[in-house]
């Protein structure tokens, strides 16, 4: 009735065009399926198999059926039907069920991800580079490279970019002299990626992929991580183990010899990591809380093990491919029951490629990957490995939440890591986070009048679904809206009336869930957002263009002595601190919604050396500020500050930069500025907005309208929102457009970007012309100060737009349309 068997069993080792054409030899050399026999009359058992029209069941097939000779071998079987169950499908075949990793976490099927980490701040001193990718298209050569950019603000944040032979790496990093001298000389491209690499001209240095330089020390950030895990370990020790339950720990490796090396006659030498491991693992087990601990007297040596593939007696990497890797998980299968027991020492395990299916442990409830996870699939099986739920020492499935916590020792922050994570859900498994779908609500189960239990049914959830669009809950592809949450926040979601009211709390729950807050924008989603030529052309927005386009000065004034008296005094209170290096770990919820992640710790671990030749501060300084090199050196030398320049050069310019500018600031607000029209030449032409393109994304908010010199609006919240479909349904409003990102107004604090330009006709005579910024309030107090300052600025710029006959063009600040209509009915 049921026969169990592998493909190798009944695949053909041979090929011939028809099985009556097989010689005798042929014959013997066929696996035993494939052989005829007397007693099935010269038969072959295949062949009575094929008889029976089996129900073939493939349990994990993208490793079974994704060959031809499979395909052949399957069809051989001449099946009724086949069924085919994995969670990682290479071919897409009819899909009957689905349990992804949404439902596996919400219905407690899976263990709580926790992910914990090391971040460092302040550690822009060095030259920082991580190789990312190198791509040959089009017999072009490019590669993505990880740095330290300096902002115009004179901040440095970490970004890729792209790079060519004969990029000149200090000019894209801003100027940062730490990058000075670094010309990419060349960028390999060969088939491996183990053999790509970049090299520069005057320098020695050799990028790899994904093998970061001038970052914290790697050894000392992955010994760190070692610590951490056997920390994390221990600590659930103390509850699991009361418990009956085993706790295992598993490290990913990048090569195997980091963690076993063989020396000329073949004997086994301990690598890198397994004396890191040894010795900080004395270091933690000696602490008197973990003394009712089993392994607490037992030799670190006896706790930890490395399973690999075997060549020749000596340890090799394998990619999880070959028959050496099956040898390590047959014996990885077959000690499982042992590792679980108590009785086992071993409670740690290093692995270098034992990543395919069958290779996990239910007791797993540490991952540390100490190895540069190159692909996402990877990522998603190591984690894998110790996402059942745990077992005790009868086998018992345990089901209580509070056990049931994997902690990932990742080598990324951990927002990163939560970000990747749902990034290949919505990839490969088709999950889409803050999306509603027809059939979302079909399986919501109420109790009616009679207290009956009810299932909402597929009618209802369509129901609802059409209900969500029609009150702009959802866009027409279930994506959710500002107006869905809102209307869960104040209680006032509205259903359809066909469903019952008792169901409303349920729907209410779901509907929550399914707010997400998460979206990772996709290149392929780009939109070019064209120009409404109608309106664009017209003699109104002419006239309300000619009105806002000129450009302006300004001027300040402040005393210079008073300036440098005043950073004196802040930089005397200055402290500056070594770069740090900090453990966080957080809980990853995985919910419709997106994958979220809660705080649950973050403390410093450590300093980091800063080394390297120290940057030119004056000149920095003297850039970002713009003020003279003399001034410069009266505020530096006039306190005792200077001492954390050599501690941290870069985030001590920062603080000097960024009290400069305050004091800067502070004098210029309370001297005042002014600003002047640059007579008749200098202006925006109206012909920008054809050459500008403005660019939105699919799931980007935007809407079609008809006065907007654009064809659709681009809203960056619900307040603009409201204000745009306000202006194009009042019929005084003749034309109006959202300015663009090139329009900008300078200020001391950079420049400025107004929201509105509105032409308004009142009482069918008078024209307005507006230039409105919406904000969430219309107090300051509620405000940032940098939003008030550009605003008092914006007012500033625009005034001197006027004159002394023409008073019509208006600024001012709305949080509403409400607040506009104010405005304008103030308006004489």
């Amino acid at each position: 009735s049921i026969m169990i068997i592998n493909i190798d069993a009944f695949r053909k080792d041979f090929s011939t065009s028809e099985d009556e054409n097989e010689t005798a030899e042929e014959s013997k050399k066929a696996n035993v399926i494939n052989r005829k026999y007397d007693k099935f009359d010269g038969r072959k058992p295949i062949d009575v198999l094929a008889e029976t029209n089996p129900i073939v069941i493939i349990d994990e097939p993208q490793s079974v059926d994704t060959t031809s000779k499979s395909a052949n071998a399957l069809e051989r079987l001449n099946p009724l039907c086949i069924f085919r169950y994995s969670a990682t499908h290479v071919k897409k075949h009819t899909e009957l069920y689905r349990l992804d990793a949404v439902d596996s976490y919400e219905l407690e099927l899976v263990k709580q991800i926790e992910v914990a980490g090391f971040s460092s701040e302040q550690t822009n001193n060095n030259a920082y580079f991580c190789l990312k990718s190198i791509t040959n298209k089009n017999n072009s050569i490019s590669a993505k490279l990880e740095i330290d950019v300096q902002d115009k603000k004179g901040q440095v944040k970490r970004k890729t970019i792209t790079i060519k032979q004969g990029s000149n790496i200090e000019e894209l990093s801003g100027g940062r002299e730490v990058y000075q001298d670094y010309l990419v000389d060349e960028i390999y491209c060969p088939e491996q990626d183990n053999e790509k690499y970049v090299s520069f001209t005057t320098k020695s240095q050799i990028l790899r992929l994904n093998d970061p330089v001038g970052n914290v020390d790697n050894d000392e950030l992955k010994r760190k991580q070692i610590r951490k895990t056997i920390e994390e370990h221990l600590n659930k020790e103390l509850i699991l183990n009361k418990c009956g339950i085993k706790v295992l720990s598993l490290f990913f490796i990048d090569k195997v010899a980091n963690y076993r090396e063989y020396d000329s006659n073949g004997n086994a030498m301990k690598g890198k990591y397994a004396k890191w491991f040894e010795e900080e693992y004395q270091s933690v087990i000696a602490r008197p809380k973990y003394k009712e601990l089993a392994h607490y007297s037992i030799s670190a040596e006896n706790v930890h093990d490395g399973y690999f593939s075997k060549d020749k007696g000596k340890i090799k990497d394998t990619n999880g491919d070959s028959k050496l890797d099956e040898n390590t998980y047959d014996m990885i299968m077959r000690n499982k029951e042992k590792l679980l027991s108590f009785k086992s020492e071993l409670r740690f395990i290093f692995s270098h490629s034992a990543l395919r299916e069958g290779w996990d442990n239910p007791n797993v409830f540490q991952i540390c990957t100490l190895n540069e996870t190159k692909s996402e699939v990877k990522k998603r099986q190591e984690i894998g490995r110790g996402l059942r739920l745990c077992v005790n020492q009868k086998g018992e499935r345990q089901y209580n939440r509070a056990y049931n916590i994997l902690t990932v020792m990742a080598n990324e922050k951990y927002q990163d890591f939560a970000d990747k994570l749902q990034k290949e859900y919505e990839e490969d498994q088709g999950i889409r986070f803050g999306a509603m779908e027809k059939h979302s609500f079909v399986n919501i189960i109420y109790k009616n009048d009679k207290g009956e239990n009810v299932t909402l049914g597929l009618e209802n959830s369509q129901a609802i679904f059409t209900h969500f669009i029609e009150h702009d809950y959802i866009d027409k592809n279930g994506k959710v809206k500002d107006n869905l949450k809102k209307a869960i926040k104040e209680n006032t979601l509205s259903l359809p009336e066909c469903v019952d009211s008792n169901a409303s709390t349920a729907i209410y729950v779901l509907s929550k869930k399914l707010c997400g807050r998460i979206e990772i924008k996709n290149c392929d989603d780009k939109k070019i957002i064209k120009l409404n030529k109608v309106v664009f052309s017209s003699p109104l927005f002419e006239e309300l263009w000619n009105k806002i386009k000129w450009k302006t000065v300004y001027n300040i004034q402040f005393d210079s002595e008073i300036l440098i008296e005043n950073c004196n005094k802040k930089l005397q209170d200055l402290k500056i601190y070594a770069p740090k290096l900090f453990y966080q770990k957080a809980k990853v919820n995985i919910e419709r919604s997106g994958i979220e992640v809660d705080n649950l710790a973050e403390y410093e671990v450590g300093n980091i050396k800063s080394y390297g030749q120290l940057p030119d501060i004056i000149t920095w300084l003297q850039d970002k500020t713009g003020l003279t090199r003399q001034t410069i050196i009266q505020i530096l030398v006039g306190n005792d500050s200077l001492e954390y320049f050599q501690k941290n050069p870069q985030k001590y310019m920062e603080e000097v930069a960024r009290i400069i500018k305050d004091e800067m600031n502070n004098l210029i607000k309370d001297n005042g500025i002014k600003y002047e029209k640059l007579g008749e030449t200098e202006y925006y032409s109206q012909e920008l907005f054809e050459s500008e393109e403005l660019i939105t994304y699919l799931k980007q908010e935007h809407e079609k309208k008809e006065k907007s010199i654009y064809e659709e609006i681009i809203f960056d919240s619900s307040v603009e929102e409201d204000f745009a479909k306000n202006l194009e349904n009042d019929e005084n409003v003749k034309v109006y457009v959202k300015l663009p990102l090139w329009f900008k107004i300078p200020t001391p604090l950079g420049n400025y970007n107004p929201d509105w330009a509105v032409l308004y006709e009142k009482d069918n005579e008078q024209r307005l012309y507006f230039v409105i910024e919406t904000k969430s309030t219309l107090y300051e107090n509620e405000r940032r100060f940098i939003e008030n300052y550009k605003i008092a600025c914006g007012k500033a710029h625009f005034n001197a737009l006027k004159s002394d006959s023409d008073n019509s063009l208006k600024y001012d600040v709305a949080n509403s349309y409400t607040t506009f209509q104010n405005i304008i009915g103030n308006e004489e």
